[in-house]
């Protein structure tokens, strides 16, 4: 499913109350609108606050009943305002499936699968998401475009990556299973998994020391796995960052000169720094 950050929606077709509706929900420059911003965020935060403290079990114990309560309050809200939204825009299948929409929906939804699966309640946290709309809030949107750029790197880099994941993977299998012969149960290596499970802390230098080797040949082969640790841990960074660089330059050498040709202008730049012509809209 292609999810839109910011589909541009339309108000209903009705001049009514859907549109009145749609301004004050959806509009973010009127009185109402902002003061409905407002009253989101305070809720979400508020919302938030109380799933945490009802996590914590001394006063899970004692105010149950108040967190139950509140906890459902603001799902019965939320609820409402996301049939709102779905009501006042011209087309509501559009923006269920852009971001915001399907963020409003998974802010709903643990507060009902909590009553066929006890406990998903405490995936209500992800209502913290909702306060992405403080971008359009603040018009911050024009930032999007960067998170964009660092997406699209990430997608253009999945390929490398995995390679790369492939080959750790290979290398944390062969290192526990080694030291599953090495060391054996005695030490802790009950099993290959086991070895592989301890491959993977120890490559990743993270080294929770639940296991360890001992034996002189096990530790010889865990200094091993840390210095190559240390040695590819830096693989994937340097893959996203190539890709990084790469999308900057395809994006400044797209701004081209009309007169001199010359390329690598600037995102803002609004004049030819060799001839000092006006790029107007100079991107393809």
């Amino acid at each position: 499913m292609s999810l839109e950050l910011e589909p541009r929606l339309q108000p209903s077709d009705d001049d009514g109350w859907r549109l009145r509706a749609f301004r004050i929900i959806f509009d973010h420059d009127t009185p109402g609108g902002r003061l409905f911003d407002l009253l989101l965020i305070v809720a979400i935060l508020a919302s938030v606050l109380v799933t945490m403290l009802d996590s914590m079990p001394r006063l899970q114990d004692r105010d149950w009943g108040a967190f139950f309560a509140l906890e459902w309050t603001f799902t019965i809200l939320f609820t409402l305002e996301y049939i709102a939204r779905l009501l006042v825009v011209r087309e509501p299948l559009r923006y269920a499936r852009s971001f915001y929409g399907v963020v409003d929906l998974l802010a709903i939804l643990p507060t009902y699968v909590s009553l066929l699966i006890p406990g998903t309640q405490y995936l209500l946290v992800l209502r913290i998401l909702r306060i992405l709309r403080v971008f359009r809030i603040l018009k911050l949107t024009r930032y999007m475009s960067e998170a964009g750029l660092l997406m699209g790197a990430l997608a253009r880099s999945g390929h490398k990556i995995f390679v790369f994941l492939c080959a750790i993977l290979t290398i944390v299998t062969v290192f526990g299973a080694l030291m599953y012969m090495i060391e054996g149960p005695e030490n802790g290596f009950t099993s290959i998994p086991t070895g592989i499970y301890w491959a993977i802390v120890t490559v990743g230098t993270v080294g929770l020391g639940d296991i360890s080797p001992g034996t002189p040949l096990g530790r010889f082969l865990a200094s091993i796995l840390i210095l190559i640790g240390y040695g590819i841990i830096a693989v994937p960074t340097g893959i996203y960052t190539a890709e990084i660089a790469q999308g900057l330059r395809l994006r400044h050498d797209s701004r081209v000169c009309p007169i001199c040709d010359l390329r690598g202008h600037e995102d803002d730049a609004v004049y030819c720094r060799r001839c000092g012509q006006d790029l107007g809209d100079t991107t393809p």
